[in-house]
């Protein structure tokens, strides 16, 4: 989701290969001197910028949690007065950027989101509410004769489409980005259609 082209910093550098051995490895599975090996310090210096792994999970869940919902009101922003069909897929792209690209945050969230404390729990289920209410928005405006909860439970299928990418198969083995973006959209939209009154 990213659109910077910076360097990461050194607490992005470890997000970054926090997720990818904890989405490996497992939660428990992973030692901070693992961790720190991976990004070029010595374990005990990870706690100059989180105070332990908990922390880092939190961060990592909360975080992408909040960027999609961040990224997907920017983009109704960029699309505003645009016919609702270019809304939805400025929204389905996004998602295809975030499942393509973020795929070892996809395995944590479903491994690890149980691990959080109850209150960072909450919020990334608040976030993802509101996410979630956001894109309903827009299949009602392009669908208006579907059902609000018809609305709802088509996004989430949606999301349980885009979100297979990590066990689609080895990282590296897929036909192309840009095929299997292409892949993801049409079969997106295509259940948004399905989803609609016949």
């Amino acid at each position: 989701m990213a659109t910077r082209t910076d360097a990461p910093t050194r607490r992005e550098q470890i997000l970054k290969e926090a997720a990818r051995l904890f989405a490996e490895r497992g939660f428990h599975g992973v030692g901070v001197d693992e961790i720190g090996a991976a990004v070029g310090i010595s374990g005990p210096g990870l706690y100059r910028h989180f105070p332990g792994k908990d922390a880092m999970l939190a961060e990592l869940l909360v975080g992408i949690s909040g960027q999609l919902l961040t990224g997907a009101k920017q983009r109704l922003k960029e699309v505003d007065e645009a016919a609702p069909e270019v809304v939805l897929d400025s929204l389905i792209e996004g998602h295809i950027d975030f499942a393509l690209d973020d795929r070892p945050l996809i395995t944590l969230h479903d491994r690890e989101l149980d691990r959080l404390r109850d209150t960072d729990r909450k919020l990334v289920r608040q976030l993802q509410r509101q996410y979630v209410e956001l894109w309903v928005g827009v299949v009602r405006a392009l669908y208006p004769d579907l059902a609000e909860p018809a609305a709802r439970s088509a996004v989430h299928s949606v999301f349980g489409l885009l979100n297979s990418t990590p066990h689609l198969t080895r990282p590296g083995s897929l036909p192309g980005r840009a095929t299997t973006a292409a892949l993801l959209h049409r079969m997106a939209r295509g259940a948004f259609a399905a989803a609609g009154p016949t």
